[in-house]
Formats: structure tokens, C-alpha cells, sequence
């Protein structure tokens, strides 16, 4: 026994401990987290909860929330202003209805005027332009009559030649209230410009018009209907017959266009006024 007791293999079984079968505690313990008998779903369910949370996932989350939120509070307004109209008494629809129509009258009122006054403002605008119009063309022929703008149209020139220098200025005067007789509207004598006021005299074998002493030839440049101006010249006994009568020759030719350029300066009056207020 003593030589079995001494090989090593029996030293080796006295030295490691004998085995023991493990209780049910430790059993227990070593199989917690195992917990046998999950199904696939079961275990991807543990595996996803609690979840893992980033703050940009919260972020999104709360803006979401957010959303929804007002979302939720919109429709809930709308649905308790329809339930309102819903629940109401027919003769509170009645009133409303008649509040609105009212409404609508008094725009439509509003929008009348105010077209209304655009209409007049336009219209104001056109009779304030119309009526510059006409004060310009006003000032532009009471220019022509007192000679101090420029004129243009159809017309006459006459041209009277005194090679015997016996045209006297009285012959002259009753030449240009022939003319005006016969419709001319602007006259120009040798480069003097006749107005209202126009006065001639003789100056030795010349004639004065208004001061400004002219020689023959005569020429005058008339604007007026030449078919009334010229047969008023040459009617028996008229301007023509006279002239010739004193040796002087004379020719009147029609024009479309004739160019009365010659002006007067415009003088002020010493005691007239305009009595409009």
C-alpha cells in the first residue's frame, strides 16, 4: 500500500482537488443572462430597448412634436368654429348673414367712391389740360394780331413798283385796309410788320411806316384766303385801278405758304388794365 500511496499518480490525485458537481445556485448564476427559451423577436426586442438617444435624433423629435402639436390646434379651431355655425340657432345665421351682407354693401360702397374720385380726378385732369390748350392757342393768335410772334399760311404777295415815286403813303394805308377788309389775318410791308396801331406817313419820295421809313418796291406779304384777297384788290375802282391810275405797276400773285416773320415788340399799356378778377 505503501509503495501504491507513493507513485505519482496517486501524489497527483491527493494533490488536485476532488470534483464536485455544481449546485444549483451557481447553476443558476452562470445561466442569468443566457435566459433560454427567447424567441428571435423576443431577443431583437431586448437588444433595441432602452434605446440609444443622440441629440440630433431628440432635436428632430421635439420639432416633430412641435408640428404635430399646431397641426393638432389648427384643426381643432376649424372643427370648433364649424361646430359653432353647426350649433347655431337659425336666427343667430340670420344675423350673421345679414352682418356680412352689410359688410359687403359698405365695400362695395367704398370701392363706387373711390372710383368716383378717380373718375373726377381724371376728368379734372383732362379739363385742366384742355383748357392749357386753349389758353395757348389763345396767346399764340392774339401773338399773330399784335405782331409779336411769327405766322405762316396760305395768302398773297403783292409787289407795287413806282419807278415815278407818286405812290403817297394814304394810297399805302388804303391798301392794307383793303386786305383787312378781305380776311388778312397777318401783313408785313418790306419788312415792317402791320398791326392795329400801324401808321403811315410820307418821308419826302419814301413812305414811314410806323416810323421805320421803306422804298419801292412796295412788297407786301399777306396771310389770308387768297381767293378773297386778291379779287378785293382788283375790283373796279379798287387798290390796283388807283395805283395804275399814278403810273405805278402792280402784281399780286397767290401762294400756299406765306411767311409773315417780321415782329413788333410787345409794348405795355400806360393806363389800360385787364379788369377780369
Amino acid at each position: 500500500m505503501s509503495d501504491q500511496d507513493g507513485t505519482p499518480e496517486n501524489r497527483l490525485r491527493k494533490e488536485l482537488p476532488e470534483e464536485r458537481p455544481a449546485t444549483a445556485p451557481e447553476a443558476a448564476a452562470s445561466r442569468k443572462d443566457e435566459k433560454p427559451g427567447l424567441t428571435g423577436r423576443q431577443r431583437l426586442v431586448q437588444g433595441l430597448w432602452p434605446p440609444r438617444v443622440t441629440r440630433a435624433q431628440l432635436i428632430v423629435a421635439v420639432l416633430l412634436f412641435g408640428l404635430g402639436f399646431g397641426l393638432a390646434v389648427q384643426v381643432a379651431s376649424n372643427s370648433d368654429g364649424d361646430s359653432a355655425l353647426r350649433g347655431a340657432r337659425q336666427e343667430d345665421l340670420v344675423r350673421i348673414l345679414d352682418e356680412l351682407d352689410d359688410r359687403t354693401q359698405r365695400l362695395e360702397d367704398e370701392k363706387q367712391g373711390l372710383e368716383n374720385q378717380r373718375d373726377e380726378l381724371e376728368n379734372s385732369s383732362d379739363q385742366a389740360e384742355e383748357a392749357r390748350k386753349q389758353t395757348l392757342e389763345k396767346e399764340r393768335q392774339l401773338g399773330i394780331l399784335a405782331g409779336t410772334v411769327a405766322a405762316q399760311g396760305p395768302g398773297i404777295t403783292m409787289t407795287i413798283e413806282d419807278t415815278k415815286g407818286t405812290v403817297e403813303a394814304d394810297m399805302l394805308l388804303d391798301t392794307i385796309q383793303e386786305l383787312r377788309a378781305a380776311g388778312a389775318e397777318a401783313i408785313q410791308v418790306n419788312g415792317v410788320r402791320v398791326v392795329a396801331g400801324t401808321y403811315l406817313t410820307d418821308s419826302g419820295n419814301s413812305v414811314s411806316v410806323d416810323g421805320n421809313k421803306i422804298n419801292a418796291p412796295y412788297r407786301f406779304k399777306v396771310i389770308g384766303k387768297p381767293q378773297d384777297l386778291e379779287p378785293a384788290l382788283n375790283i373796279p375802282g379798287g387798290v390796283v385801278q388807283t395805283l395804275e391810275k399814278e403810273q405805278a405797276t402792280v402784281t399780286v400773285e397767290r401762294s400756299t405758304k406765306i411767311v409773315v416773320d417780321a415782329l413788333r415788340a410787345a409794348k405795355q399799356p400806360d393806363y389800360a388794365r385787364s379788369s377780369s378778377r
